[in-house]
């Protein structure tokens, strides 16, 4: 597996993810101390990936800028750049250019805003045990009418991209397109260029009625889409408690995450995942749980944040109250303010008063 290469999708506005992508990609948010797609970078370099191209779209000068050539990670970095939006087909075709693979090689295509644990060599061993043009990473969910259903038969082979399903009756399977795959180097060719197109809608499909097997592996690790500010907190506190797993994680697991430069008072609360970033503070007796605090966020005393994402410099005012809310870059919360889930504050909005007055000792 040496030499291999893959395609990591990261080019997607977020717009679920606002404020929070106003000024950052998401596949850049930082998610445990680091962004999602140094995560992804880590895992597929432990599977044997030597070479990445980043099919970038939205601030794309962001991602170059980060990772550079890939040389600190351990990888090569290659950069392709989309001028307009052209699916997830579209997107793995407008890379080919860039690869170096044989006809017959396996590609890894990764989609930039997922989680996962999925064991990428078994993945990969599959795909090469049973000559598959694709071999798709399939996950199994409680509820699967939000998403398409990928049925297989007792050897695994897909039989159907089916849609969203409308009714008990049309939920054939608990099985969904988990956003990871292995293309054999020769079928990225077959997509069409220059324009949009959808893997789920065209691609698959198109590959199943030739007679092409596209194989499933179902895997039971961790998995979760993160495209909703509530799912990137989740995952971000997931990865800090080790319940999801990386290489990438900038510590040791545990009930929270502060990272050089921030300051948090002994009087104050950590728990839960939380993530506090460089240069932020946390005053005493403030509580934070299951949160991320973007650097140089202020948590004021007395203050209590909970299942939140805190942007760059934002300020929670003493005594203020947060559970489910995205405050976004350099936001003030003014004191004794209580934000309801599902509150979103928008980059520079200042809620109440806004002469925060912060102490911390060390």
């Amino acid at each position: 597996m040496q030499g291999m290469e893959a395609i990591l999708l990261v080019g997607g506005q977020g717009t679920r993810l606002r404020p929070l992508t106003i000024n950052t990609p998401k596949p850049m948010l930082p998610v445990a101390g680091v962004p999602c797609t140094e995560h992804q970078i880590a895992r597929a370099r432990e599977a044997g990936v030597t070479r990445i191209i980043l099919g970038t779209s939205y601030r794309a000068e962001v991602f170059r800028a980060y990772f550079g050539d890939g040389a600190g990670l351990g990888v090569e970095l290659v950069y392709a750049v989309e001028d307009h939006p052209m699916g997830t087909g579209g997107a793995i075709r407008h890379v080919t250019d860039h690869l170096v693979s044989g006809p017959d090689a396996p590609v890894l295509v990764f989609n930039g805003d997922v989680l996962s644990g999925v064991d990428l060599r078994h993945l990969l061993a599959v795909h090469a045990e049973t000559s598959a043009a694709v071999t798709l990473h399939l996950t199994r969910v409680e509820d699967p009418r939000a998403f398409g259903l990928v049925p297989t038969d007792d050897e695994g082979r897909v039989t159907a991209f089916l849609e969203k399903p409308s009714s008990p009756e049309q939920i054939v399977t608990d099985q969904v397109n988990a956003g990871c795959y292995v293309f054999r180097r020769s079928v990225i060719d077959t997509i069409p260029a220059s324009r949009p197109v959808s893997v789920e809608r065209e691609t698959f499909p198109r590959l199943l009625a030739a007679g092409a097997r596209l194989q499933g592996v179902v895997d039971e690790g961790y998995w979760l889409d993160l495209g909703t500010p509530l799912a990137f907190v989740q995952g971000s506190a997931d990865l800090v408690l080790g319940r999801a797993p990386s290489p990438a994680v900038p510590g040791p697991t545990g009930e929270f995450l502060v990272l050089p430069g921030a300051e948090v008072s002994s009087e104050a609360v950590l728990s839960g995942g939380t993530v506090v970033g460089s240069g932020a503070t946390v005053g005493a007796g403030a509580e934070v749980h299951a949160s991320v605090l973007f650097d140089g966020a202020v948590v004021a005393a007395g203050a209590v944040v909970r299942g939140s994402a805190v942007g760059a410099g934002a300020i929670i005012g003493a005594g203020a109250s947060l559970d489910g809310v995205v405050v976004g870059d350099r936001a003030v919360i003014g004191p004794g303010n209580e934000l309801v889930p599902g509150a979103r504050v928008w980059p520079g909005v200042a809620l109440g008063e806004t002469a925060v007055r912060f102490s911390s000792d060390r």
